[in-house]
């Protein structure tokens, strides 16, 4: 039974839940954090049993808890493997919003996260942040601040990504032309992240659309997803950025998102807001709309081989898989190779590389062993967290593959 107590805390969504698990474990074969460890608590089975203890009062809310929630990369590689449907991810956003209310997670850490996730979701801000991050590493602050930071903090130093030209940094304009025979309109996110880190990623992605026949409209008004936020257990804040982005799209019929991480935040839009599933209805990955609505031939010959990586917010959390291939697979001349670990997680999963370093490395370790085994010229997967964090560690391991975005070797293969 549903303790009282807990039910008022928010604990009744992940109680009922937590029923349609029938505990047979094919999950754990999925789990990262499993295959790591071992331990059942840390695996989707384990994590579930523990919430669901926690809301009918027979486990406490203490720190085991909430470190199992947080240890946990939020991949939803368990809910493809589920065969009862358990919708786990939306179980573990909402466990550590509560965890969060009763302010289990304090410290240094927990300051420096929350100041991050409020820079990410003021673009201004989040701009002048990018500007003195460029600087910084211009000057070379991070060849001689690492060896006085602690580990932690060393390992997050480390992994800060360079800094695009600015060029590739300025805002896109509001409204793209399609090119040629127009076949309809649609709505760009531009996200958060993208546009100071990827922004050449979002310019391919305009440029593939409208050589696709499609006006592109990047509406002003709109701003960060929210995904960082939920899954960090910031609720209020999730729901407040989501609102935003509905009413920024309202004119539009479809908003595609070429960033798997926000495109799954706001494909469960029903989660989070009343009346947000028709807003979810509308959103589509870039690869997915361009597949549905049949792509333009390119014409281009590009002569390399490609291993496409899944990200686990577009092959878990949307289901897309098939779409990102057959879109490679039309460019002339490049050659798709399989590798062994395609659908496992990364280890970046948002900020997961910064908070949990270990685990993040050991979990990317499996993925490069997988891909250093083919040795493709160019390895693809189409969310910024994956690009970085795939791209750092190729670079590490001492892999000739570039990494890039899908849309950027289609927009090549259009050039």
């Amino acid at each position: 039974m549903l303790a009282a107590a807990v039910a008022e805390a928010g604990w009744r969504d992940v109680y009922e839940r937590s029923l349609d698990c029938v505990h047979c474990g094919l999950c754990l074969a999925a789990c990262p954090t499993y295959l790591e460890t071992g331990r059942e608590t840390s695996s989707p089975r384990g994590r579930i049993y523990l919430m669901r203890g926690v809301a009918e009062g027979r486990i406490p809310l203490g720190e085991v808890v909430a470190d199992e929630a947080y240890l946990c990369l939020g991949c939803r590689a368990c809910e493809t493997a589920c065969p009862s449907g358990v919708e786990y991810g939306a179980m573990l956003e909402t466990a550590r919003a509560n965890i969060e209310r009763v302010g289990l997670r304090r410290g240094a850490a927990r300051r420096l996260e929350a100041l991050g996730l409020r820079v990410v979701a003021h673009a201004p801000s989040l701009h002048v942040a990018v500007e003195l991050l460029e600087l910084a590493l211009r000057l070379g602050v991070r060849r001689w601040l690492i060896p006085f930071l602690p580990e932690k903090l060393r390992a997050a130093v480390a992994i800060l990504p360079e800094v695009p030209p600015a060029r590739e940094r300025v805002p896109l304009p509001e409204r793209i032309p399609a090119a040629g025979t127009r076949r309809g309109r649609v709505g760009l996110l531009a996200g958060c992240i993208m546009p100071e880190l990827f922004g050449a990623v979002n310019r391919a992605t305009v440029r593939v659309l409208a050589r696709n026949g499609f006006d592109v409209v990047i509406p002003r008004a709109q701003g960060c997803c929210g995904a960082l936020h939920a899954h960090s257990g910031e609720d209020a804040r999730a729901r407040e950025l989501l609102r935003n982005n509905v009413a920024a799209f309202a004119n539009v019929d479809v908003v595609v998102v070429n960033s798997a991480g926000c495109g799954a935040a706001m494909r469960a839009a029903g989660h989070w807001l009343p009346s947000g599933e028709a807003f979810a209805s509308k959103v589509r990955d870039v690869s997915e709309f361009l597949d549905e609505q049949g792509l333009v031939a390119p014409q281009r010959h590009i002569d390399a081989t490609v291993c496409y990586d899944d990200p686990c917010h577009l092959a878990h959390g949307q289901g897309v898989v098939a779409a990102p291939r057959r879109l490679l697979a039309r460019i002339p001349g490049l050659r798709l190779l399989d590798h062994a670990d395609p659908t496992s997680c990364c280890g970046a999963a948002g900020i997961y590389n910064l908070t949990h370093p270990e685990m993040a490395s050991a979990v990317l370790a499996r993925k490069l062993d997988a891909l250093a085994a083919v040795d493709p010229d160019i390895i693809a997967t189409g969310n910024p967290g994956c690009l970085l964090q795939i791209a750092g560690g190729a670079a590490r391991r001492g892999l000739r593959a570039r990494v890039v975005h899908p849309l950027t070797l289609l927009d090549e293969a259009y050039s």
